[in-house]
């Protein structure tokens, strides 16, 4: 018979699985505390190493093998969006084929906690024949790896967050924050900016914002609604309609832009019951209207029509002469 006493209450489960959770992330903040106070001269020699490939338009290669691999893979993927062509080759496949990617002269950036990884120490003697530089990642810097290696980062830990010492935990946590510290140091080190970084994300909605012009989404020629300042009422009305753009602009013979009448212009008409009978473009429109010109990102376009609670600009370079017609619905469909 079970003795109930033996039991262990939930409360007391809940408690253990807290403590496990918080001991893990202490583990590896600690580690990675550790790993920002150790930075030195290595460090940056690594990262103008990293601006040199950048300079002479050449690519980086990350090789490791298990979770050092699964790290160098997304080490590689941040390098790449940062404008630094960088490729990951699987340790256990650069034997059989996929060296070729190497090339003489090349940067390969090989990743291993122990810094004795087989499949890594393999090809050591294909590396030194094309001439590569060889920087480490290791948690062992006087290990074989290391010993080989042009330039060293160290990235060993105290312990791992594993209660047995055993899983990579701590190890693979320091080894993804200093990929990341790396290519930070080179975005200080190019003068790195937004725009930069939307060249490789134009799929992403940073890419949309900061590579998306006026000139892009805006009406133009035939589709932007225009009434003369002497188009009666209903000729106003009817242009508005067909265009369903929310608005008509009032230009002069010449096309300048004289003035604008939205729809809540026409509803205010309405509501008012104004004799709409003898009404003129030019006696009811809003002289001056907002304008932006077709070179502005389409994101500052959307920040001026939120700012003064409009949704249609006239894109214009002096709000005189006429290049197109841009409305909030344009916007919204370009994803901003």
């Amino acid at each position: 018979m079970t003795n109930p006493a033996k039991k262990t209450a939930p409360e007391s489960i809940d408690h253990l699985l807290l403590e496990a959770g918080q001991r893990a992330l202490k583990i590896e903040s600690q580690a990675i505390e550790d790993l920002a106070n150790r930075l030195d001269s290595s460090f940056i020699e690594v990262v103008n190493r990293l601006d040199h490939l950048l300079s002479q338009s050449r690519h980086l290669v990350i090789t490791g093998i298990g979770k050092s691999g699964l790290i160098g893979a997304k080490i590689a993927s941040t390098f790449s969006s940062i404008g630094l062509p960088t490729i990951f080759l699987h340790a256990g496949e650069a034997s059989h084929g996929d060296l070729g990617v190497l090339k003489p002269d090349d940067t390969l950036l090989m990743i291993s906690n122990s810094g004795e990884t087989e499949e890594l120490l393999k090809l050591l003697p294909a590396i030194n024949r094309r001439k590569c530089t060889l920087i480490a990642m290791t948690g062992a810097p006087q290990s074989t790896l290391g010993k080989r290696a042009q330039l060293i980062l160290d990235v060993s830990v105290r312990e791992e967050a594993c209660s047995l010492n055993l899983v990579p935990t701590a190890s693979t946590t320091a080894t993804l924050a200093l990929g990341d510290a790396l290519a930070m140091a080179l975005l200080t080190k190019r003068g790195f900016r937004p725009e930069d970084f939307a060249q490789f994300h134009p799929g992403g909605s940073l890419g949309r914002k900061l590579l998306t012009t006026v000139e892009d989404l805006m009406h133009s020629g035939e589709t932007i609604p225009t009434v003369a300042g002497d188009a009666e009422f209903f000729a106003v009305l009817h242009e508005m309609s067909s265009k369903r753009l929310g608005a008509a602009l009032v230009t002069d013979s010449k096309g300048s832009i004289l003035g604008i009448i939205t729809d809540g212009d026409i509803r205010r008409l309405i509501e008012k019951k104004t004799d709409t009978g003898n009404l003129k473009a030019a006696g009811f429109m809003h002289p001056s209207p907002r304008h932006i010109d077709k070179t502005e990102l389409a994101a500052k376009a959307l920040q001026i029509m939120e700012e003064h609670q409009i949704t249609s600009l006239v894109v214009s370079p002096d709000g005189i002469a006429l290049d197109g017609f841009l409305h909030l619905h344009d916007l919204l469909k370009a994803g901003l």
